[in-house]
């Protein structure tokens, strides 16, 4: 299929967010600001005029965790399970956390903290007017403009990709009074009055711990000519900072530097009356200003580090910014050399133009009368694949967190890398949307713990393989969330190992299978091989066994305590049964493929056999746990007892029609209330794949209206209390549901297996016109369009190694011819519509029907 040629260019506002408030929540205003980064350094820009606030934040950069001996436990396994035999349940649940407790084990998970904050301080004749804020995703770069009586002002910034550094452009123009724009300033007063400071950033609320303030007496800041050099000190002994430099770039005849007319006409720092009463009180200098008065721009170039000596680092960072270019177009084409290829990597369209010049205000206002519209469910698409590619990259050894590369505060609120849900659901789109190659970060992150997690193991139950916390940070990969509902959980290796294996079946690299996701897969099964026990019929029990993170109804308190996880400990959740049947499947296929362990291979498809089947209880529902002591509750966020239909495909509608029928009735029993952001985006998913559109689109509408900020950020609950998700005291920010809205959207218009390719299988009726360009299957890549009210669709997919599936074609297509290569495949389609392909490298597959027939 032919790319419609310069469609971004001629929809400029298609990919760009544009607000017309500065942030606002007040104490927290970076949960509103907009994000720029390049997997490594992070900026948002916070948008205020007189007072601007640019948070700078290093993806190396933790802190305040601690990490313990772990101390060998592992002989409370056997009395776990001797407890739970003897139906003593909440004392089996506790059994092993409160040993652990009991020994004084203790370790801590770090958080990420912001490294500084860049501060623009300029003076205000008039009341501004014309406001906006924006960010181009195509670009990367955040703009704020406004007016200001009879001028135009603009801060443009960047956080490049090519030069490692933040790029921040400051523009002041004269207006005419028809509206037209001089290119300089007039005679008087320089348009460009004020200060560029950084500082140490204060947080969300008021601290006087000993940790905090030992962070914050540890900064100092000074100016050097042009420069400014800021650094701290970390809990690990290492310094971190960094060096502004500040340029003037553009020169008016008489008001030249007396140095090389290059820098600024008038330049010094400042010590504020604040930083002086602090000097009198012999405390450190927290901030540092330059002060700049011009009629030309002023371009500010800023470069960070995350460990090593203060001075050691200002002067390597002070030489690289001093050969750095000093034209600001330059360096965006340079950046966005690199940033476009991968979020360009594929797109979207849904006949959305109509809404490209709205603002977020605007459309969030129109979900708020039910439906979010169409734009809004494309640029939020958009948006997350944004933060993906600025929140983490392929040479990173940090997957993208919860925060992306912008949280601004200290401990921030499940800061870390939680991956009984949230780590893989901000990864579930990366391979369709050709990002694979951003995988590579979590798996180097994972594989760089695994000295832990074999410890974790043996010392935890015995076992050999790994154990995997569902919590962790740099560097910790021990046991940290000392509670049952986490200590319990054996299922994070498991579903880790999914990802490791759909990306050999995305990129097809035998080196990765062999030398990465095999030896991962075999460590997780180690594990289950040595703690899963066979009952008196010889099937295997798993025990404890923990659905992440509900409680059984039976279990929960009866004089309606609110407990967060009272009893989550049970004997064969469902979830635990479907990651373990995946896993050996995996295994035994990646065997094949690779020609090796052959003789285990029949030992591994024996374990399969004795895998009880998925039970469903008395209304038609899959059951949770299918042990009968312990019953359904429904009020919860998580539906991990789905994990067979999503993000599993182990149960299709066409090969196992009866069960597929009894996970629909089990969503449909999942609580509106019970749920969170991050939920309602898993939940559409799961929609999707039950081919159910108008209920998918449904949960992202809701999601719209209870869960998303006017930056396009979105939140663990609604903060608001309007009924529509689970109310909490804090309404963390958690860009899961942002990665999320991703997937779902993704799943709606293809589902991709090793044995289906769906298109469209989950159209809701809204999205009438659309196509997809550039998507990936295993083995190629798809584009399609579609017109409903004339009933032409196109569908082209390219073959870049063999492929061999089955194709289902949407069922309003009833006419359409089928090519390979241009020449007509003359095989008939099965009874419901889906065709058998056998394409070699090389082949293209095009799909057409003109009209209805």
């Amino acid at each position: 299929m032919k790319k419609k040629s310069g469609q971004t260019d001629t929809r400029p506002d298609r990919n760009k967010l544009r607000l017309r408030y500065p942030a606002s929540w007040w104490q927290g205003m970076w949960r509103e600001a907009l994000p720029s980064g390049n997997g490594k350094l992070g900026a948002s820009v916070q948008g205020g005029i007189q007072e601007e606030t640019v948070l700078l934040l290093h993806s190396e950069l933790w802190h305040w965790g601690w990490k313990d001996e772990l101390p060998d436990v592992s002989h409370t396994l056997p009395e776990t399970r001797r407890l739970m035999d003897e139906e003593q349940y909440l004392e089996a649940s506790w059994h092993l956390t409160r040993t652990l407790q009991a020994q004084g084990y203790a370790s801590r998970l770090s958080s990420r903290f912001p490294l500084a904050a860049l501060t623009v301080s300029m003076t205000c004749d008039s009341a501004f007017r014309k406001y906006r804020r924006e960010l181009d995703m195509d670009t990367g770069e955040v703009q704020v403009r406004w007016q200001e009586g009879k001028r135009s002002y603009s801060r443009s910034l960047f956080v490049s990709r090519a030069d490692d550094c933040v790029v921040y452009e400051l523009e002041g123009r004269e207006l005419e009074e028809i509206g037209t724009v001089q290119e300089t300033g007039a005679a008087g007063k320089p348009l460009l009055t004020g200060t560029v400071g950084l500082r140490f950033p204060p947080g969300d609320r008021v601290r006087e711990d000993e940790e905090f303030t030992a962070l914050k007496l540890s900064v100092t800041v000074r100016a050097d000519g042009d420069y400014l050099l800021y650094g701290g000190r970390n809990d690990d002994g290492q310094d971190f900072g960094a060096v502004l430099r500040l340029i003037r770039v553009e020169e008016e005849p008489g008001l030249e530097d007396a140095t090389d007319g290059k820098t600024l006409s008038h330049l010094g720092s400042q010590m504020d009356s604040g930083d002086a009463r602090r000097s009198e009180r012999h405390e450190p200098e927290l901030s540092g200003k330059l002060h700049f008065q011009t009629s030309g721009k002023l371009l500010i170039l800023v470069k960070m580090f995350a460990a090593g000596e203060r001075k050691q680092e200002w002067s390597r960072l002070k030489q690289e910014l001093a050969a750095l270019g000093t034209d600001y177009g330059t360096l965006l084409a340079r950046h966005t050399e690199l940033h476009q290829p991968l979020f360009r990597s594929a797109e979207l369209d849904l006949d959305d133009a109509a809404d490209d010049g709205c603002c977020n205000e605007e459309l969030l206002l129109v979900a708020y009368e039910g439906e979010a519209p169409t734009g809004l469910v494309r640029k939020l698409w958009a948006y997350g694949r944004y933060l993906f590619i600025s929140g983490t990259s392929e040479h990173s050894s940090l997957p993208f967190g919860l925060y992306g590369l912008w949280g601004g505060d200290y401990r921030l609120i499940w800061g870390h890398n939680m991956a009984n849900e949230n780590v893989q659901m901000m990864y579930w789109h990366a391979a369709v949307g050709g990002l694979s190659r951003l995988n590579l970060s979590l798996f180097r992150y994972y594989n760089g713990l695994m000295e832990d997690f074999r410890d974790n193991a043996r010392k935890l139950y015995g076992c050999g393989g790994i154990y995997i916390p569902a919590g962790t940070t740099p560097g910790m990969g021990v046991p940290n969330q000392i509670v049952p509902v986490i200590m319990n959980w054996t299922g994070a290796a498991g579903w880790l190992a999914r990802h490791y294996y759909e990306h050999y079946q995305y990129t097809g690299d035998r080196q990765f299978l062999l030398k990465e996701a095999v030896p991962f897969m075999m460590e997780a099964l180690r594990f289950y091989e040595d703690f899963l026990v066979l009952d008196a019929d010889g099937q295997y029990i798993i025990y404890p066994s923990v659905s992440p993170e509900n409680t059984p109804e039976n279990f929960m308190p009866r004089d309606g305590q609110q407990l967060a996880h009272p009893m989550p400990t049970a004997i064969n959740a469902t979830m635990d049964i479907a990651i373990i049947k995946e896993l050996l499947q995996h295994v035994i296929e990646a065997s094949r493929i690779a020609g090796i362990h052959s003789g285990e291979i029949p030992r591994w498809e024996s374990m399969l056999e004795r895998l009880p089947s998925y039970i469903l209880g008395e209304e038609g529902a899959v059951k949770e746990w299918l042990h009968p002591a312990f019953e359904d509750r429904c009020d919860h966020r998580h539906l991990s007892h789905l994990y067979p239909v999503f993000p599993g495909q182990e149960v299709t509608r066409e090969e196992q029609p009866e069960l597929f029928r009894a996970f629909e009735t089990t969503v449909h029993q999942r609580q509106l209330g019970a749920q969170s952001g991050w939920s309602l985006a898993h939940m559409s998913s799961i929609y999707a794949r039950l081919g159910d559109g108008e209920r998918a689109l449904e949960s992202l509408d809701i999601l719209a209206r209870s869960c998303l900020l006017n930056n396009g950020f979105t939140l663990h609950n609604d903060w608001r209390n309007m009924g529509v998700c689970m109310s909490m005291p804090a309404a963390p920010v958690q860009l899961d549901a942002n990665l999320g809205w991703v997937n779902a959207v993704q799943e709606m218009l293809l589902f991709v297996s090793p044995q289906w390719i769906k298109l469209l299988p989950a159209l809701p009726a809204r999205w009438t016109r659309g196509s997809i360009h550039g998507w990936c299957i295993p083995g190629g890549s798809l584009s399609l369009a579609w017109d409903r009210t004339t009933g032409t669709f196109r569908a082209e997919l390219t073959a870049i190694r063999r492929i061999t599936t089955r194709l289902q074609l949407p069922e309003w297509t009833t006419s359409s011819k089928l090519y390979i290569s241009n020449h007509r495949i003359l095989a008939s389609s099965a009874a419901d519509g889906t065709y058998v392909l056998d394409l070699e490298a090389g082949d293209s597959l095009v799909v057409e029907q003109t009209t209805y027939q």
